[in-house]
């Protein structure tokens, strides 16, 4: 296993309507960071679109790709020539009718190793829930030799999605974002990563598209708890960090969360429950 892993944390304004635009945006951003000496770089969600489930507007089902499809295509080949992992959120189509938000793993061959599908689809500001299918697992990947696993965006909300991602093994969790301003920020993410003993790594969006104004602020947390890079929340770029697999065994001998763990009291949390938290049955 590596000691480190350098991450590239990259956040770019779309352009609405222009895929092959967004995509060489985010391409220019993964050769930045690979000449400066990333292993893996993240994308933020909806890498290659403009944020389009603002409306009910079914035309936006065109914007589906499938894995093969020209966005995802063109960041394999900037993964191969520049030999470095990218995690790119994309729309996908995976066939039968079946669209997801997806993550796909690139290595540094330009081959998609794995794909992480979003489980919690949000529909209060937004409408994801009428454009895609839930996901159901919490895959975790080798990069290098460490284990790094991928949540999206509003499955931050639910501390059960993070924690399935940490008991699979993982050292490092991804997190691709497309966050409005007003939102609360750095405490949930150092909680999350507090909270598992994990890296946790999040790149977001930035612009203002029709009623969504996106709040940047790409950053990087220990397993302490402790913001270690962090972007502003209106430029362009990429932030490389530096991560350390002695830092996540540090975090795991000092406060011992895992071993510490009482599954055996925890069983409400996967009962179906009424509106007034009372169990099923």
């Amino acid at each position: 296993m590596r000691p480190t892993l350098v991450v590239g944390l990259a956040q770019y304004a779309s352009v609405p309507g222009n895929a092959p635009d967004t995509v060489a945006r985010a391409c220019r951003l993964v050769q930045l960071a690979a000449r400066q000496g990333a292993d893996l770089v993240l994308l933020p969600e909806y890498f290659n679109t403009e944020y389009f489930a603002q409306h009910r507007d079914y035309r936006y089902l065109d914007y589906a790709e499938p894995e093969d499809g020209a966005s995802l295509s063109r960041v394999r080949e900037v993964s191969r020539e520049h030999q470095v992992f990218v995690a790119a959120n994309f729309y996908e189509d995976g066939g039968g009718g079946h669209l997801y938000n997806t993550t796909a793993l690139v290595d540094r061959s330009g081959t998609i190793v794995g794909k992480y599908r979003k489980t919690h689809p949000a529909a209060i500001k937004s409408l994801e829930k009428i454009f895609f299918r839930y996901g159901s697992r919490f895959p975790v990947f080798p990069v290098d030799g460490w284990r790094v696993g991928i949540v999206t965006s509003d499955d931050n909300f639910y501390p059960e999605a993070t924690r399935c991602v940490a008991l699979a093994g993982a050292d490092a969790i991804l997190m691709p974002h497309a966050v409005i301003r007003g939102i609360l920020w750095d405490a949930l993410f150092q909680t999350r990563a507090f909270e598992n003993s994990t890296y946790v790594c999040i790149a977001n969006k930035i612009g203002v598209e029709q009623a969504f104004d996106f709040c940047g602020r790409s950053l990087a947390v220990d397993p302490f708890g402790t913001v270690i890079a962090a972007a502003d929340d209106v430029a362009e770029g990429v932030q490389c960090v530096t991560l350390e697999i002695a830092q996540v065994s540090a975090a795991r001998k000092r406060f011992h969360l895992y071993r510490d763990r009482r599954p055996d009291l925890y069983r409400r949390l996967v009962q179906e429950t009424d509106q007034f938290g009372q169990a099923d049955g």
